[in-house]
């Protein structure tokens, strides 16, 4: 009901919209529509009451609630089931649970901080209050356990095309799925999978995206690190709709996984990665050698040619993967 206010307030910004009108058209007393519009009030939403005219919107918190989330969002089913959180220790952990419970597939959970953000490789994800988009998404697949890992590199694409979308931001994908603007780190994926007697139970992506997290603010072993798009971005940042944006293009390269299998969805991943053609050293955990890397495979390992000519096929988590020539400390 918030969000249908909402909505009417925000179509006909700044002119005033009355209750009778409000009340009319949602189906309730004009006394309820009082009572929600105190509500989004409290929230954080400006909206100011003229009298014998109605009430006027004139500004939103900057927060992910779900009344924001469903303004801005168009997808067909993914985040239309939403667990929002002021504070959480992992969306993922929130995720997980509600997929053992029997959550709606694409149920989307999203917090304003999380306080023990997790990244692959139990790396720890810094994520504070309201400087970013900390959100995870449950899929209930009908494809094999074996094709989960893949999920990775799809999410990646869809955080690329999202923040790429704004003035001065540029953003690659490191293999598998590190999100880097200007060789610094600034989206954290992981994906976490529930599977059986070769079937997936569910699938819960977590996506980190630092948007606006000030230099200040990060601890001083990241701040050579760690980038947000604010950073590089020539325009205001919006972390609802970049949220909004995420949503809707993993729901597109999904659905066209499930009906054509990962192809197209690697030939997106491929567009945007600064892995492929660079001078590469792998770091396995027996050996280290040099080459290029030279494409990806259909499950989406690296290929990288040895400087003997020989070929070889990186598994995501076991190595680590860095442009020969770059510093050390951008890349991890």
């Amino acid at each position: 009901m918030r969000a249908q206010i909402l909505e009417l307030l925000r179509s006909r910004t700044p002119e005033p919209v009355s209750g009778e009108e409000i009340s009319s058209k949602l189906g309730v007393s004009r006394t309820a529509i009082w009572k929600h519009i105190q509500t989004l009030k409290n929230l954080g939403y400006e909206i100011e009451s003229v009298p014998k005219k109605g009430y006027i919107l004139r500004s939103a918190p900057d927060l992910l609630s779900p009344e924001e989330i469903v303004t801005h969002l168009h997808t067909e089913w993914v985040g239309h089931h939403i667990h929002y959180m002021k504070t959480t220790n992992s969306t993922n952990e929130v995720g997980k649970k509600l997929a053992a419970d029997g959550c709606a597939d694409g149920m989307t959970v999203v917090a304003e901080e999380q306080t023990s953000g997790k990244g692959r490789l139990a790396r720890g994800w810094f994520s504070p209050y309201g400087r970013g988009v900390w959100v995870s998404v449950v899929l209930k697949p009908p494809f094999l356990p074996e094709e989960a890992p893949k999920c990775t590199l799809m999410a990646a694409v869809a955080v690329v095309k999202a923040i790429n979308k704004y003035k001065g931001v540029h953003a690659s994908i490191k293999w598998p799925n590190d999100i880097l603007l200007e060789g610094r780190k600034m989206v954290g994926i992981l994906t976490e999978m529930s599977a059986e007697f070769g079937k997936i139970n569910y699938i819960v992506i977590g996506t980190g995206i630092n948007t606006n997290v000030p230099r200040s603010m990060v601890p001083d072993e990241l701040k050579e690190l760690a980038i947000s798009v604010a950073d590089v971005a020539k325009e205001p940042i919006h972390r609802v709709q970049i949220l909004a944006d995420y949503l809707k293009n993993l729901e597109e390269l999904y659905e066209t996984a499930c009906r054509e299998g990962f192809g197209p969805v690697f030939a997106e991943w491929r567009k945007y990665s600064n892995t492929i053609g660079q001078a590469v050293k792998v770091m396995a955990m027996d050996k280290t050698y040099y080459g290029t890397a030279v494409d990806i495979d259909d499950n989406g390992l690296l290929i990288v040619k040895r400087d003997d000519g020989t070929l070889e096929k990186v598994i995501a988590g076991d190595v680590s993967i860095r442009p020969a020539n770059a510093e050390g400390k951008h890349y991890s």
